[in-house]
């Protein structure tokens, strides 16, 4: 039924605002634009991250300093986003999205090389950023501007203008390289089209062509790129190579069996076999020492806030609001089916961090300024005359 309300038409009709709703009292949530539910659940899940992130980052107390103050700056961008209204949003998307392509540009020019890749933008002595990062709103967000002003469900002229929208960062992007970053990116995208109203027969359609260019999408890949397929498929075959992330972390979750062995007891983890464990594989840090019942709850805690945003989302009365509202909340629930896929081996190795529980600066401000997008959207519906 969510999925039926975010995908109908928008085109209601106007109506007289009436008198009773005129009167109400607002509440003090309405008068600050936020929703209740999805904010206390963000800020829990963000309490837990930085619980685990305390045994994860080896107990420096200064890593989990730094994340609670970018944490901080996420919850300040949230609440300024909160405050715009969608026809403000909608006339800043595409002036963002150019800026976003122009940041591309410049990775591709002067761009910052770091483990390998050329992806991040360095003020100096002020900040390092992605602007990949950037592009995961801006690009869905313009996607969505260019189809409100269309007729719905999208023509072939408008699926090539979006097709032209989301290549250009995600070949940028690519090219960078961050396969899985801009993966990510196209699939906020196509999720916008989708919820426009795409048929089912041109969707299956899209995919069976996808699947039939995996031969020369497989020739394009990096020499990396490759090799992590080849690891997903058989980690065994390079055990004390590129198999190790893959074996070390279905071992540490495997190890915390039903209850786990207990904070800090971790000795994947704590013993440093697990690589990268304050990042992309947290989530092995979590099963090994909080169990299968740990990772339910943590499990349990990401679908309660993807459900309250697919309520949220299917309840906007604007085109723009409803297609950047689903897409932000979709998206999210991509994020962590993809971390979660391929720390527990079920899926390729992409560098995907777990959404509010990973370290990194740049993804969570991202993320709680979508977050932000969305109650800005909720709070425009109240607004707007039934």
């Amino acid at each position: 039924m969510i999925w039926s309300e975010l995908t109908r038409g928008l085109r209601s009709h106007p109506v007289k605002p009436s008198l009773s709703g005129i009167a109400r009292r607002r509440s003090l949530w309405e008068r600050i634009h936020l929703d209740p539910w999805l904010l206390g659940m963000l800020l829990v899940l963000m309490l837990a991250g930085l619980v685990v992130l305390y045994s994860a980052s080896g107990q420096h107390f200064s890593v989990v300093t730094a994340q609670a103050i970018r944490f901080g700056v996420a919850l300040v961008v949230m609440v300024g986003l909160a405050q715009l209204s969608t026809t403000t949003l909608m006339r800043w998307t595409p002036l963002v999205y150019v800026a976003g392509l122009g940041m591309l540009v410049a990775v591709e020019l002067i761009g910052d090389m770091g483990m390998g890749a050329q992806r991040w933008l360095v003020i100096p002595g002020v900040i390092r950023f992605q602007p990949s990062e950037l592009m995961k709103l801006a690009m869905p967000m313009m996607v969505a501007a260019w189809l409100s002003r269309q007729v719905l469900p999208p023509r072939w002229r408008d699926l090539a203008v979006c097709a032209l929208i989301i290549g250009l960062p995600v070949a940028l992007i690519a090219r960078q390289p961050d396969l899985g970053t801009s993966l990510l990116v196209a699939t906020a995208g196509v999720l916008v089209v989708v919820l426009a109203g795409l048929s089912w027969r041109f969707i299956f359609f899209c995919g069976a062509l996808a699947a039939a260019a995996l031969p020369l999408l497989w020739m394009n890949l990096h020499d990396y790129q490759r090799q992590r397929v080849l690891t997903f498929l058989d980690p065994e075959s390079d055990p004390l190579g590129a198999g190790w992330n893959i074996i070390q972390s279905t071992t540490a979750i495997g190890s915390g069996g039903f209850w786990g062995k207990g904070w800090l007891q971790g000795t994947q983890s704590q013993l440093e076999f697990l690589p990268e464990r304050h990042t992309d594989f947290i989530v092995a840090v979590l099963g090994e020492e909080f169990g299968l019942v740990g990772m339910l709850a943590f499990l349990m805690l990401y679908l309660l806030i993807v459900g309250r945003g697919l309520w949220l989302a299917g309840a906007a009365q604007e085109t723009f609001g409803r297609l950047v509202a689903g897409s932000i909340i979709l998206t999210f629930f991509i994020y962590v089916f993809v971390n979660v896929g391929m720390v527990s081996g079920i899926l390729p190795v992409v560098g995907v961090p777990l959404p509010l529980v990973s370290y990194g600066g740049t993804s969570s401000v991202t993320l709680m300024a979508g977050f932000g997008i969305l109650m800005a959207v909720n709070a425009h519906r109240r607004l707007l005359p039934r």
